[in-house]
């Protein structure tokens, strides 16, 4: 189903999502970086119901939306030219782009360098070098969490790379975990995050007061991360 644009007033606000009717029990709402908000409706659910919970959360929303208007978030248009800043588990580099008769990508001290045979395929190149990376850190850094979730019984059957537009990882009923690439610029605390929030849908599907207290004990301070996520990505 196409996505429906809706709206409330919260005061003095107007409040504007998009709404997206699917098959699931809850109803779930995204502020995104940019300002816009998604919500995902379930198919039984009425429009009265969707606003009523939309104006429930206003204050929420209207707080996310200040989080990212306060870090002056613009979306970069990335150019991939020497002295461009970027992110490699949350250290910053500046790129240096070179010619040369080989594509690689090397990184020592705070300089992130391209080797490539036409400069053109910088960007091409960084972020193939970037979901490598993301292939064998992401394992790495799963490896220990995956084991401590064992006394739960569950078990991821993979873990998968893939580029999602809006979400930095997610869980399928068929116990497949589904990691953003793009997490490998942010630090190893944020990446551990999103694994132990997608390993604690492994057990609770949806969520709720129990997911979060199972996410609370498995990490602790998971708030502190995902706000650090929050911030450091949209800024870059």
């Amino acid at each position: 189903m196409d996505k429906i644009k809706d709206r409330i007033e919260y005061g003095s606000t107007v409040i504007e999502y998009d709404m997206e009717f699917v098959n699931r029990k809850s109803l779930g709402i995204w502020v995104h970086p940019d300002g816009s908000i998604s919500v995902k409706v379930p198919t039984s659910a009425t429009l009265e119901q969707v606003r009523q919970k939309i104006h429930k959360k206003a204050g929420w929303i209207i707080q996310q939306k200040h989080f990212f208007e306060s870090f002056d978030i613009q979306m970069k248009e990335r150019r991939y030219i020497s002295g461009e800043s970027h992110l490699y588990l949350g250290r910053q580099y500046m790129l240096r782009v070179i010619e040369s008769d080989r594509n690689a990508v090397h990184y020592q001290n705070n300089i992130l360098e391209i080797e490539c045979r036409h400069k053109r395929d910088a960007g091409i190149i960084l972020q193939t070098w970037y979901r490598q990376r993301a292939s064998t850190k992401f394992l790495e850094y799963a490896a220990p969490i995956i084991e401590r979730f064992s006394i739960y019984n569950v078990k991821p059957q993979n873990i998968h790379i893939r580029n999602m537009e809006k979400r930095w990882g997610y869980c399928t009923i068929n116990c497949d975990i589904y990691l953003n690439p793009g997490l490998i610029r942010a630090p190893r605390g944020c990446i551990e995050y999103v694994i132990t929030h997608e390993m604690c849908h492994l057990v609770h599907r949806n969520h709720t007061k129990e997911f979060y207290a199972l996410l609370t004990k498995e990490m602790p301070h998971w708030e502190k991360w995902k706000n650090k996520l929050e911030r450091i990505m949209c800024a870059f």
